[in-house]
C-alpha cells in the first residue's frame, strides 16, 4: 500500500537524520519529553506520527517539515 511506503520513508528519515546527527535515541526523547520507546517505535514505523509531533522533530533537528515528506503535496491532497 501507498500509504505503508510513505510511513516507511518517514521512519527511515527519521532514524536517518538522527544517526547522522550523532545522536541516540535516548537523547532525541530527552529533548522531546518522550520515553525512549516512543523514538523507537516512530523509527520503526509502529507508529504513526500526527503533523504536531513530525513539527516537534523537525525542530529538535534543525529541519524543515518537508525535509521529511517525500512529496509535500501528498500531505495537503484531501481525499
Amino acid at each position: 500500500m501507498k500509504h505503508d511506503k510513505r510511513l516507511q520513508m518517514l521512519a527511515y528519515k527519521l532514524r536517518s537524520v538522527r544517526i547522522t546527527s550523532g545522536l541516540s535515541q535516548h537523547e532525541i526523547a530527552s529533548r522531546l519529553h518522550k520515553p525512549q520507546s516512543y523514538i523507537s517505535r516512530c523509527e520503526s514505523g509502529a507508529r504513526r506520527i500526527d503533523i504536531f509531533e513530525l513539527q516537534e522533530f523537525a525542530r529538535v533537528y534543525q529541519k524543515p517539515l518537508t525535509f521529511f515528506v517525500e512529496n509535500p503535496s501528498v500531505v495537503l491532497e484531501r481525499k
